[in-house]
Protein backbone atom coordinates (compact mmCIF):
# COMPACT_ATOMS: atom_id res chain seq x y z
CA UNK A 1 0.00 0.00 0.00
CA UNK A 2 1.21 3.29 -0.54
CA UNK A 3 2.00 5.97 2.25
CA UNK A 4 -0.09 8.40 3.45
CA UNK A 5 1.99 10.64 3.73
CA UNK A 6 5.47 11.21 2.66
CA UNK A 7 8.05 13.87 4.59
CA UNK A 8 11.05 14.90 3.20
CA UNK A 9 13.91 16.11 5.56
CA UNK A 10 16.96 17.69 3.91
CA UNK A 11 19.98 17.36 5.95
CA UNK A 12 23.53 18.97 6.12
CA UNK A 13 25.68 18.76 9.46
CA UNK A 14 22.26 18.25 11.74
CA UNK A 15 24.13 15.65 14.02
CA UNK A 16 22.70 17.93 17.72
CA UNK A 17 19.64 18.20 16.53
CA UNK A 18 18.97 14.92 14.91
CA UNK A 19 17.57 12.61 17.90
CA UNK A 20 15.21 15.11 19.22
CA UNK A 21 14.01 15.49 15.87
CA UNK A 22 13.07 11.84 15.39
CA UNK A 23 11.54 11.34 18.45
CA UNK A 24 9.36 14.37 17.98
CA UNK A 25 8.83 13.44 13.95
CA UNK A 26 8.09 9.84 14.80
CA UNK A 27 5.31 11.01 17.60
CA UNK A 28 3.67 12.88 15.70
CA UNK A 29 3.30 10.25 12.45
CA UNK A 30 2.82 7.31 14.59
CA UNK A 31 -0.15 9.14 16.26
CA UNK A 32 -1.96 10.41 13.09
CA UNK A 33 -1.36 8.47 10.28
CA UNK A 34 -1.51 4.75 9.87
CA UNK A 35 0.92 3.95 6.89
CA UNK A 36 3.62 7.01 6.05
CA UNK A 37 7.69 6.93 5.09
CA UNK A 38 10.37 9.26 5.79
CA UNK A 39 12.72 10.10 3.53
CA UNK A 40 16.13 11.88 4.99
CA UNK A 41 18.25 13.16 2.27
CA UNK A 42 22.20 13.89 3.61
CA UNK A 43 23.44 16.31 1.07
CA UNK A 44 27.33 15.46 2.42
CA UNK A 45 27.30 15.98 5.50
CA UNK A 46 30.82 16.02 7.90
CA UNK A 47 29.94 15.10 10.74
CA UNK A 48 28.11 12.03 12.34
CA UNK A 49 24.48 13.09 10.49
CA UNK A 50 24.65 9.73 7.92
CA UNK A 51 25.11 7.12 10.69
CA UNK A 52 22.51 8.66 12.86
CA UNK A 53 20.18 9.04 10.15
CA UNK A 54 21.08 5.08 9.32
CA UNK A 55 20.23 4.14 12.52
CA UNK A 56 16.80 5.93 12.51
CA UNK A 57 16.40 3.91 9.24
CA UNK A 58 17.50 0.99 11.04
CA UNK A 59 15.37 1.01 13.95
CA UNK A 60 11.99 2.06 12.08
CA UNK A 61 11.86 0.55 8.20
CA UNK A 62 9.29 3.54 7.57
CA UNK A 63 12.48 5.47 6.98
CA UNK A 64 14.28 5.51 3.91
CA UNK A 65 17.77 7.70 3.23
CA UNK A 66 19.35 9.00 0.75
CA UNK A 67 23.04 9.84 0.64
CA UNK A 68 24.33 12.34 -1.98
CA UNK A 69 28.19 12.17 -3.04
CA UNK A 70 28.80 15.28 -2.00
CA UNK A 71 27.17 18.96 -0.99
CA UNK A 72 24.91 19.98 -3.47
CA UNK A 73 22.39 22.11 -2.31
CA UNK A 74 19.51 22.51 -0.04
CA UNK A 75 17.20 22.86 -2.88
CA UNK A 76 18.89 19.52 -4.73
CA UNK A 77 18.39 17.89 -1.58
CA UNK A 78 14.90 18.76 -1.47
CA UNK A 79 14.23 17.92 -5.31
CA UNK A 80 15.67 14.27 -4.45
CA UNK A 81 13.28 13.39 -1.84
CA UNK A 82 10.67 14.74 -3.75
CA UNK A 83 11.49 12.55 -7.00
CA UNK A 84 11.33 9.30 -5.05
CA UNK A 85 8.65 10.04 -2.48
CA UNK A 86 5.86 7.91 -2.87
CA UNK A 87 2.78 8.82 -0.78
CA UNK A 88 -0.50 10.34 -1.55
CA UNK A 89 0.88 13.72 0.13
CA UNK A 90 4.58 14.93 0.26
CA UNK A 91 5.70 17.06 3.21
CA UNK A 92 9.12 19.49 2.60
CA UNK A 93 10.42 20.92 5.66
CA UNK A 94 13.59 21.67 7.45
CA UNK A 95 15.91 19.35 9.85
CA UNK A 96 16.39 21.98 12.46
CA UNK A 97 13.41 21.78 14.20
CA UNK A 98 12.59 25.33 12.99
CA UNK A 99 10.03 24.03 11.06
CA UNK A 100 7.83 22.28 13.71
CA UNK A 101 7.01 18.53 12.92
CA UNK A 102 3.57 19.20 15.32
CA UNK A 103 2.20 21.42 12.26
CA UNK A 104 1.68 18.24 9.83
CA UNK A 105 -1.50 17.03 11.18
CA UNK A 106 -2.78 20.54 10.81
CA UNK A 107 -1.23 20.86 7.41
CA UNK A 108 -2.68 17.71 5.67
CA UNK A 109 -6.07 18.25 6.98
CA UNK A 110 -6.14 21.66 5.46
CA UNK A 111 -4.95 20.43 2.43
CA UNK A 112 -7.79 17.54 2.53
CA UNK A 113 -10.26 20.74 2.24
CA UNK A 114 -9.57 20.80 -1.40
CA UNK A 115 -6.38 22.04 -1.53
CA UNK A 116 -3.22 20.88 -4.19
CA UNK A 117 -0.84 23.26 -1.82
CA UNK A 118 -0.97 24.40 1.60
CA UNK A 119 2.18 26.34 2.85
CA UNK A 120 3.46 27.14 6.31
CA UNK A 121 3.84 31.23 6.48
CA UNK A 122 5.25 32.54 9.56
CA UNK A 123 3.57 34.90 11.78
CA UNK A 124 6.75 35.52 14.01
CA UNK A 125 10.55 34.21 13.55
CA UNK A 126 11.90 33.37 16.93
CA UNK A 127 15.90 33.04 17.57
CA UNK A 128 16.51 35.35 14.61
CA UNK A 129 18.15 38.57 14.07
CA UNK A 130 16.70 41.77 12.88
CA UNK A 131 19.16 42.16 9.88
CA UNK A 132 17.52 38.73 8.85
CA UNK A 133 14.64 39.46 9.47
CA UNK A 134 14.39 42.64 7.48
CA UNK A 135 16.84 41.05 5.09
CA UNK A 136 14.09 38.20 4.57
CA UNK A 137 11.06 40.41 4.25
CA UNK A 138 13.11 42.60 1.47
CA UNK A 139 13.65 40.00 -0.72
CA UNK A 140 10.31 38.80 -1.29
CA UNK A 141 9.03 41.78 -1.57
CA UNK A 142 11.44 42.90 -4.22
CA UNK A 143 11.25 39.69 -5.79
CA UNK A 144 7.43 39.70 -6.36
CA UNK A 145 8.19 43.40 -7.74
CA UNK A 146 9.78 42.05 -10.72
CA UNK A 147 8.67 38.53 -10.60
CA UNK A 148 5.75 38.11 -13.60
CA UNK A 149 4.03 35.50 -10.67
CA UNK A 150 3.14 35.89 -7.07
CA UNK A 151 5.44 34.14 -4.92
CA UNK A 152 4.06 33.88 -1.08
CA UNK A 153 5.17 36.34 1.66
CA UNK A 154 7.14 35.15 4.57
CA UNK A 155 7.05 31.63 3.84
CA UNK A 156 10.04 29.03 3.22
CA UNK A 157 10.12 25.15 1.80
CA UNK A 158 7.77 23.68 5.31
CA UNK A 159 4.60 22.98 3.01
CA UNK A 160 2.73 19.86 2.05
CA UNK A 161 1.83 19.39 -1.33
CA UNK A 162 -0.48 16.69 -3.18
CA UNK A 163 0.57 13.77 -5.21
CA UNK A 164 -1.22 15.81 -8.46
CA UNK A 165 0.73 19.00 -7.45
CA UNK A 166 4.34 16.88 -7.02
CA UNK A 167 3.50 15.25 -10.29
CA UNK A 168 3.28 18.46 -11.98
CA UNK A 169 6.76 19.79 -10.33
CA UNK A 170 9.00 16.88 -11.55
CA UNK A 171 8.07 17.82 -14.94
CA UNK A 172 9.76 20.98 -14.80
CA UNK A 173 13.28 20.71 -16.12
CA UNK A 174 15.07 23.78 -15.16
CA UNK A 175 18.77 22.97 -13.43
CA UNK A 176 18.73 26.06 -11.10
CA UNK A 177 16.25 25.38 -8.96
CA UNK A 178 14.20 27.53 -6.87
CA UNK A 179 11.58 25.47 -5.67
CA UNK A 180 9.07 28.10 -4.04
CA UNK A 181 8.88 29.83 -7.05
CA UNK A 182 8.28 27.08 -9.26
CA UNK A 183 5.65 25.77 -7.00
CA UNK A 184 3.81 29.32 -7.36
CA UNK A 185 4.61 28.96 -11.10
CA UNK A 186 2.66 26.01 -11.32
CA UNK A 187 -0.72 27.59 -9.49
CA UNK A 188 -3.14 24.98 -8.61
CA UNK A 189 -5.69 25.84 -5.37
CA UNK A 190 -3.62 26.99 -2.74
CA UNK A 191 -3.67 28.42 0.95
CA UNK A 192 -1.72 28.83 3.93
CA UNK A 193 -1.26 27.90 7.56
CA UNK A 194 0.09 30.64 9.86
CA UNK A 195 2.91 29.29 12.51
CA UNK A 196 5.24 30.72 14.78
CA UNK A 197 8.78 29.82 13.17
CA UNK A 198 10.87 28.42 16.36
CA UNK A 199 14.62 29.45 16.76
CA UNK A 200 17.33 26.79 15.75
CA UNK A 201 17.19 23.76 18.34
CA UNK A 202 21.17 23.64 18.10
CA UNK A 203 24.21 24.08 15.44
CA UNK A 204 24.37 26.86 12.98
CA UNK A 205 22.72 28.45 10.27
CA UNK A 206 23.19 26.37 6.85
CA UNK A 207 22.09 30.16 5.43
CA UNK A 208 25.17 32.87 6.45
CA UNK A 209 25.07 36.18 4.67
CA UNK A 210 26.96 35.15 1.13
CA UNK A 211 24.69 31.70 0.48
CA UNK A 212 21.52 34.14 1.35
CA UNK A 213 22.82 37.05 -1.48
CA UNK A 214 23.44 34.28 -3.58
CA UNK A 215 19.59 32.45 -2.78
CA UNK A 216 18.24 35.87 -3.64
CA UNK A 217 19.65 36.00 -7.17
CA UNK A 218 19.00 32.69 -7.99
CA UNK A 219 15.46 33.35 -7.21
CA UNK A 220 15.02 36.94 -9.23
CA UNK A 221 16.67 35.60 -12.37
CA UNK A 222 15.07 32.57 -12.19
CA UNK A 223 11.39 34.10 -12.51
CA UNK A 224 12.22 37.48 -13.74
CA UNK A 225 13.76 38.82 -16.77
CA UNK A 226 14.11 42.37 -14.92
CA UNK A 227 17.71 42.01 -14.89
CA UNK A 228 17.76 41.64 -18.55
CA UNK A 229 15.79 44.89 -18.96
CA UNK A 230 18.31 46.60 -16.58
CA UNK A 231 21.12 46.17 -18.65
CA UNK A 232 18.69 47.17 -21.56
CA UNK A 233 17.69 50.12 -19.84
CA UNK A 234 21.19 51.60 -18.77
CA UNK A 235 22.92 50.51 -22.55
CA UNK A 236 19.55 52.81 -24.14
CA UNK A 237 20.21 55.61 -21.22
CA UNK A 238 24.17 55.86 -21.68
CA UNK A 239 24.29 55.50 -25.32
CA UNK A 240 21.97 58.57 -25.51
CA UNK A 241 23.85 60.60 -23.00
CA UNK A 242 26.99 59.98 -24.68
CA UNK A 243 25.43 60.99 -28.61
CA UNK A 244 24.43 64.33 -26.84
CA UNK A 245 27.88 64.80 -25.48
CA UNK A 246 29.84 63.86 -28.57
CA UNK A 247 26.98 66.74 -30.32
CA UNK A 248 28.10 68.89 -27.64
CA UNK A 249 31.85 68.70 -28.21
CA UNK A 250 31.46 68.98 -32.14
CA UNK A 251 29.18 71.83 -31.26
CA UNK A 252 31.83 73.35 -29.19
CA UNK A 253 34.62 72.68 -31.97
CA UNK A 254 32.79 73.89 -34.76
CA UNK A 255 30.46 76.15 -33.49
CA UNK A 256 31.60 78.11 -30.90
CA UNK A 257 35.62 77.42 -31.59
CA UNK A 258 36.21 76.06 -28.31
CA UNK A 259 38.69 73.04 -27.37
CA UNK A 260 36.75 70.47 -24.56
CA UNK A 261 38.91 70.42 -21.92
CA UNK A 262 39.08 68.01 -18.54
CA UNK A 263 40.81 65.00 -18.94
CA UNK A 264 39.52 63.95 -14.93
CA UNK A 265 36.16 64.42 -16.67
CA UNK A 266 36.46 62.37 -19.11
CA UNK A 267 38.22 59.77 -17.34
CA UNK A 268 35.63 59.53 -14.86
CA UNK A 269 32.90 59.12 -17.65
CA UNK A 270 35.08 56.73 -19.47
CA UNK A 271 34.99 54.57 -16.10
CA UNK A 272 31.66 54.93 -15.21
CA UNK A 273 30.26 53.62 -18.27
CA UNK A 274 33.04 50.89 -18.52
CA UNK A 275 31.64 49.63 -15.35
CA UNK A 276 28.20 49.58 -16.39
CA UNK A 277 28.97 47.92 -19.20
CA UNK A 278 31.20 45.42 -17.36
CA UNK A 279 27.76 44.85 -15.53
CA UNK A 280 25.59 44.42 -17.96
CA UNK A 281 27.56 41.65 -19.74
CA UNK A 282 28.01 39.76 -15.98
CA UNK A 283 23.84 40.16 -16.14
CA UNK A 284 23.34 38.44 -19.56
CA UNK A 285 26.62 36.07 -18.88
CA UNK A 286 24.40 35.00 -15.69
CA UNK A 287 21.27 33.78 -18.33
CA UNK A 288 23.93 32.21 -20.81
CA UNK A 289 25.39 30.49 -17.71
CA UNK A 290 22.13 28.92 -17.02
CA UNK A 291 21.05 28.49 -20.80
CA UNK A 292 24.84 26.32 -21.06
CA UNK A 293 23.67 24.45 -17.67
CA UNK A 294 20.31 23.55 -19.28
CA UNK A 295 22.50 21.86 -22.36
CA UNK A 296 24.83 19.78 -20.34
CA UNK A 297 22.39 18.75 -18.52
CA UNK A 298 23.96 16.91 -15.96
CA UNK A 299 22.59 15.22 -13.04
CA UNK A 300 21.18 17.65 -10.44
CA UNK A 301 22.97 15.14 -7.91
CA UNK A 302 24.84 11.84 -7.60
CA UNK A 303 23.22 9.53 -4.94
CA UNK A 304 26.07 7.79 -3.27
CA UNK A 305 24.08 4.99 -1.55
CA UNK A 306 20.30 4.91 -0.20
CA UNK A 307 18.42 2.18 1.11
CA UNK A 308 14.79 2.99 -0.95
CA UNK A 309 12.47 0.63 -1.32
CA UNK A 310 9.18 0.07 -1.78
CA UNK A 311 7.59 -2.01 1.98
CA UNK A 312 5.70 0.50 3.88
CA UNK A 313 4.65 -0.85 7.70
CA UNK A 314 1.74 0.30 9.40
CA UNK A 315 1.91 2.79 12.84
CA UNK A 316 5.55 2.96 13.61
CA UNK A 317 7.30 0.68 11.28
CA UNK A 318 9.36 -1.23 13.15
CA UNK A 319 9.80 -5.32 12.77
Amino acid sequence: MKPEISVVLPIYNEEPVLPILYQRLEKVLSENFKIYEVLLVDDGSTDNSLTLIKEFCHQNTAYKYISFSRNFGHQKALLAGLRHASGDTIVLMDSDLQDPPELIPQLYNKLKEGYQLVYAKRSIRKGESFFKKVTAKLFYRILNLFAPIEIPLDTGDFRIISRKFADALKKLPEKNIFLRGQMAWLGFKNTYLLYERDPRYAGKTKYPLKTLLWFAFNGITSFSNFPLQIASFLGLLFSLVAFFIMLYAFYSKFILNQVVTGWTSIMVSSMFIGGIQLLCIGIIGEYISRIANDVRNRPDYIIEETNLNTHYPCKCGTE
